[in-house]
């Protein structure tokens, strides 16, 4: 099977931006298992194909890729052929109606720190017409509303959420690999487009960086009381299913270190935990990690993902410096609204660089700060630019990571690192949620 990143990008085989990816062989190959675990499984499992091409042909549109929704539609497409009628066409028909790729951009959402209110960004949401509602099942609209808040609201994520996929029918397992499947294609098409941009940057330098364009305040259209009669009946109806912790010490505010995460759904306990599983960890001590462990109730994914995790940050062998890596994970972080990946990645920016305040500038005054650095200006820049629901990274972000004096390869790592945290941060917010630790903790 052809790279998919690659012919999303339009790379071909031994172009010398293929040539950059193998220098990240590990991240390379396993975000082409990730595509095979989470897309195309020996076994689906509880989440049928044309569920997982459906929701894939959704995501891409909102994100915004017209070569990844077209890909997905043909999957989708192919899975269909013998069915009565084409889940492809409702889509067309009703589902992407909603226009996501107006001007106002995500990611949305509402912090529920009085705290970040300032910078609450309330913005569409997604509600199928009647008529798809009946067509397609409940089970699969949840699938659906469940990608659209991962895309474009993933700090609005709540309980809740799984809630209502629950009582529509999926269950544990199944809502990880939906969790992951958008995740994952939030990586896979930024950085595909990242480096599509990379591709058509011309060598020349000096042309300016554009704005981001606006992200002005809009309602959307669903009617929040009730949405939220809606969620509390769900939670009521799925029990002990789906935790709410109401005594929890939340952050209020961004933060270097000092937060753990809780899980909304059960992971698997360790004692239970297969040989299969295990080995999904990579490092045996994450079995004890509560967000691995439920990550592990789909072990091929999880695998996949660790594996492209380590290899984008940890391979040092060439190319971006630790800090600007963490950097890039911490600004993608910061925009998205994820206050525990954000704490634990500026924490590594400080540690890889010793520049504690200057990375506690990001923290606090948010990604439009400027850190008086060239370098890391740029690749705050840049991973803003691709942060951004649907993303608006091109080649002047290009030319202005090449004037700070990044070289290619350099490039590659940090589209890398900022597109693997828009996969990070839609797991963390969507399937848990930060504490705030004692100190000492």
């Amino acid at each position: 099977m052809p790279d998919i990143i690659n012919a999303l990008a339009g790379i071909t085989a031994g172009d010398p931006l293929d040539q950059l990816r193998d220098h990240r062989a590990q991240a390379k190959e396993n975000a082409q298992l990730s595509f095979e675990a989470l897309l195309e499984p020996e076994d689906p499992r509880g989440v049928s194909y044309r569920e997982r091409y459906a929701v894939a042909a959704f995501t891409a549109g909102l994100l915004g890729s017209d070569s990844a929704e077209e890909f997905y539609r043909d999957l989708l497409r192919d899975e269909d052929e013998a069915a009565s009628w084409s889940v492809a066409e409702l889509l067309d028909e009703a589902v992407l109606a909603l226009d996501s790729r107006a001007e106002v951009r995500g990611p949305y959402g509402i912090f529920e720190s009085a705290a970040l209110s300032a910078e609450n960004v309330p913005g569409p949401w997604f509600t199928a017409d009647a008529q798809s509602q009946e067509t397609l099942g409940a089970r699969l609209i949840a699938g659906l509303e469940f990608a659209h808040l991962l895309a474009l609201h993933p700090r609005d994520s709540r309980p809740a959420h799984l809630a209502l996929l629950l009582e529509a029918g999926w269950d544990e397992d199944g809502i990880v690999t939906l969790a992951q499947l958008v995740s994952f294609l939030n990586f896979q098409i930024r950085i595909s487009t990242g480096l599509a941009a990379l591709a058509h940057a011309p060598t020349a330098t000096g042309a300016p960086v554009p704005d981001s364009p606006p992200r002005e305040p809009d309602d959307g259209g669903t009617d929040g009381a009730a949405a939220s009669a809606r969620e509390a009946d769900a939670l009521t109806a799925v029990g002990d299913r789906v935790n709410t912790y109401p005594e929890l010490k939340r952050p209020e505010l961004f933060q270097q270190s000092g937060l753990g995460w809780v899980p909304w759904i059960a992971p698997d306990a360790e004692a239970d935990l297969t040989e299969v599983q295990r080995e999904a960890f990579i490092e045996a001590g994450r079995a004890k990690n509560p967000y691995f462990r439920l990550l592990a109730r789909d072990p091929a994914a999880l695998r996949a993902r660790t594996l492209t995790d380590l290899d984008i940050f940890f391979n040092t062998t060439d190319g971006l410096g630790r800090a600007e890596r963490e950097l890039a994970a911490t600004a993608a972080s910061r925009l998205n609204g994820c206050l525990f990946c954000a704490s634990i990645h500026s924490d590594r920016a400080t540690e890889e660089s010793g520049r504690r305040d200057t990375v506690q500038v990001l923290l606090d005054e948010g990604v439009a700060g400027r850190l008086g650095d060239p370098v890391w200006d740029a690749v705050v820049e840049a991973s803003v630019a691709l942060t951004l629901t649907p993303h608006a990274f091109g080649p002047a972000h290009v030319s202005s990571l090449r004037e700070a004096g990044l070289e290619d390869g350099d490039i590659v790592d940090a589209l890398n690192c900022a597109a693997f945290f828009n996969w990070a941060n839609r797991l963390m917010l969507s399937l848990g949620e930060p504490e705030q630790l004692a100190p000492g903790k």
